[in-house]
């Protein structure tokens, strides 16, 4: 045997052989090779994000466990499970294979716990994000639409919620749908023919569970798992938004790879999620279906309360006068329909936020470097203003809940939320603004003159100052990295030859959004080079810390 046949390689095993067998066919390992070294930053708020996809993960992996014995259907038998008070009822299928699945499937109630709690946790979860991606600015160009991919995934997020929500036909969901089906009847003129459609005749309807179904475990999750997919196409392709600081600038991205250390990271945090959420079912009790018994149409559940993210909804219908019009033997509920036209539009305005802002900076450059919320104040200010109003609302929502363990008067608390709809949210957006330009005059005085040491030092003619240590240059750059865009100006009424020029609407609105948003007074100009060394030229060697 030659020297050269002794040399030669062992022939590759049966996994290489496979791993060439798919690369040769679907270019694994080029595409590996380019995107799994990506290079992620790392901020505790991006977490936030990371719990929205492992929740969304465990809501597929529960729902499909109990698709195995749920029965979509409203027709009716009698109850003979192991839950004795309930026995000899007649109640609905959907009703009794819940109880089936509470009561007797092994791990069934632990299942469907963790499902409804993952569920709220992945709604709010997607808000924080949002409210994340909101603060920072990271919805600037390129990423407007995935920002509008986010705002869709909240909406389907809460319509998902409230079909899971209806499927037990117990009371207490029969009671929310009664009243989505009363807020559907008060749209005008196709009011019926809506409700009439969704729930196949009159309320409650017949074939609604069986329609619900599929739009729940199929329609909504499939869309939303579509969107989720393309969400995180596009934060590969545009890359992950950082933080200012050093070496860190909008053409890089400063972390660490996608393989191995943020995928060994990602990884342990998803158990970490699943064990929460495990956690969270087995020890607190959610949406005891047994104890509100099935749902009839003459009785009502005390302290009916839908999920969180769909109290700001409720509460403005709870709020809201019971104003009517009668005209031409019709009724147009307003104390209806107005609330319930309230709640998209308002969440509208979100979705159009990044593209308002930057029709009015006039700002086409691409961002790769988040914002302090502080270096923003209107902006920050909105959004607080926006959660201070969900706040409010939220407690319209619960107003009996809250006149009842607080001993308070429901009337009282009503017209403290029809006020506060209107005072809460502007007291909030002025005392936001106000903190955030105290937050900046704070960093700029930090830049000029640096950190307090707490050391007091006595001058040799008798004065006491406080030593300040001055800054890294990292710090400094970490403080004074963000622009600060001046606000868009119409110009001079008359022109060169003494002609008045003419302004659009569209310019007029454009010049005060930018003045209410960039003009005087919005922010604190942050400290320049040529201050810093005009105040740091003399500095006195007594003021220096030894």
């Amino acid at each position: 045997m030659s020297e050269s046949s002794a040399r030669r390689e062992p022939p590759p095993k049966s996994g290489e052989r496979l791993a060439d067998w798919a690369d040769g066919r679907l270019g694994i390992y080029q595409l590996a090779k380019s995107q799994m070294r990506k290079v992620f930053p790392d901020h505790w708020s991006y977490m936030f994000g990371e719990i929205c996809l492992y929740s969304f993960i465990i809501l597929i992996l529960t729902g499909t466990y109990l698709t195995f014995f749920f029965k979509p259907t409203a027709a009716e038998v009698v109850y003979n499970g192991s839950y004795e008070p309930l026995k000899g009822i007649l109640v609905s299928k959907a009703y009794d294979s819940t109880l089936h699945i509470s009561m007797e499937v092994r791990g069934g109630l632990l299942i469907r716990q963790i499902h409804h709690w993952a569920a709220l946790v992945f709604v709010a979860a997607m808000l924080a994000h949002m409210m994340r991606v909101f603060f920072t600015g990271a919805f600037r160009k390129p990423r407007e639409v995935n920002w509008l991919f986010g705002w869709t995934l909240l909406m389907l997020g809460i319509v998902t919620g409230l079909t899971g929500y209806s499927l037990p036909d117990d009371l207490l969901s029969g009671t929310g749908l009664k009243f989505a089906h009363g807020a559907i009847l008060s749209v005008p003129v196709v009011g019926t023919y809506l409700a009439y459609f969704l729930f196949g005749g009159d309320f409650p309807g017949d074939d609604f569970i069986a329609r619900l179904y599929p739009v729940h475990i199929l329609l909504l999750p499939g869309i939303m798992l579509g969107l989720v997919a393309a969400h995180l196409i596009l934060v590969f392709y545009h890359k992950h938004t950082q933080f200012a600081g050093p070496g860190r600038s909008e053409k890089n991205v400063v972390g660490a790879p996608f393989m191995p250390i943020y995928m060994a990271k990602a990884g342990g945090f998803f158990f970490v999620v699943f064990g929460v959420l495990a956690l969270m079912g087995a020890v607190a009790t959610i949406n005891p279906v047994w104890a509100f018994g099935p749902y009839r149409t003459d009785l009502v559940t005390t302290g009916a309360q839908p999920d969180w993210y769909l109290g700001f909804s409720e509460g403005l219908i709870r709020v809201m006068p019971g104003w009517e019009i009668n005209a031409w033997g019709h009724t147009l509920a307003l104390g209806v329909f107005i609330p319930f036209s309230l709640f998209p539009l308002i969440m509208m305005l979100i979705a159009v936020y990044p593209f308002l802002e930057a029709w009015v900076t006039g700002d086409r450059r691409e961002h790769h470097v988040s914002q302090r919320p502080r270096n923003h104040p209107v902006r920050t200010g909105l959004g607080v203003a926006w959660l201070v109003l969900y706040a409010v609302l939220l407690i319209g929502g619960g107003n009996d809940i809250v006149a009842t363990h607080l001993r308070l008067s429901i009337n009282a608390i009503t017209w403290t939320v029809r006020i506060g709809f209107f005072v809460a949210p502007v007291l909030a957006f002025v005392v936001t603004r106000r903190i955030c330009n105290g937050l900046q005059r704070r960093d700029r005085e930090k830049a000029l003159h640096g950190r307090e040491s707490g050391i007091i030092k006595r001058l040799p003619h008798g004065e006491y100052i406080e030593v300040h240590e001055p800054l890294t240059r990292a710090e400094l750059y970490t403080l004074n990295a963000h622009e600060q865009p001046a606000a868009y100006e119409l110009g001079p009424r008359v022109d060169d030859n003494g002609v008045a020029r003419r302004f659009t609407v569209r310019q007029r609105v454009r010049a005060r959004l930018a003045r209410a948003m960039y003009g005087p007074g919005t922010y604190v100009p942050k400290a320049t080079p040529e201050e810093y060394r005009a105040l740091h030229s003399g500095w006195h060697e007594s003021e220096r810390v030894d």
